[in-house]
Order: C-alpha cells, then structure tokens, then sequence
C-alpha cells in the first residue's frame, strides 16, 4: 500500500477467533497520515457472532472504505449474478487489476459448477 499498488486494506472475522489482527503492523503509518484506519462493527446474519472489520486506505483514497464495507456486509443465500457484481466491484476498490479479478470470478464460478 505505500508504495501506492493497492490503495485499500480490508479484513474480518468473528471477534472471539483466533484470528491475528494486523493493527501493530499498521499502526505506525496511521499515526505518521500516511494510512487511514477505520473499524466497524457487525452480527453475523444469525446475530450470533460480532464481526470486526478493519480498514486501511491511503488518505486521498479513504472514499473506498464506506463503499467497501457496505459491499463486503452484502449476504447472498448462493453465488448469483449480483453477488458477482458486488465481488468485481470490491476487488476494484482494492486495487486488484481487471485480470486478476476475472481469474478470482471465473474460478469461484468453476468452485460452485463442482460443488452441485
């Protein structure tokens, strides 16, 4: 991110994981303005879980957070053609190249075709 390829961070997971957050990493930068942070947090659709999610921008690019968090809080009961929208439009506003984005849709495309 500083060197300016990806102008986004995300992650999440369930509060009571064991999961490893990548604050001390990012910290330093955030209090130097070179990274915005910005946290939020949710249920799972059950409402049995408190999920965290993190995020960190670059500063001219801070837009990206509110619009990534609302696509990555989207639930879809199966892989359809919005869920793949809001999949491309995510991977966009992470900074992902159009390429890479195809390759990630074309293998969950041929993930769910074995999975029936």
């Amino acid at each position: 991110m500083l060197s300016g390829d990806k102008p986004l961070a995300m992650f999440s997971d369930i509060v009571s994981s064991s999961f490893e957050w990548p604050d001390e990493q990012f910290d330093p930068y955030v209090s130097s303005g070179d990274l915005v942070k910005k946290e939020f947090r949710t249920n799972t659709p059950d409402g049995r879980f408190e999920v965290r999610h993190l995020y960190f921008a670059l500063p001219d690019e801070a837009w990206r957070i509110d619009e990534a968090h609302e696509l990555s809080c989207l639930h879809f009961e199966a892989w359809s053609v919005e869920a793949e929208e809001a999949c491309v439009k995510l991977g966009r506003l992470l900074g992902y190249a159009e390429g890479d984005i195809q390759a990630f849709v074309s293998w969950s495309n041929r993930n769910r075709a074995t999975q029936r």
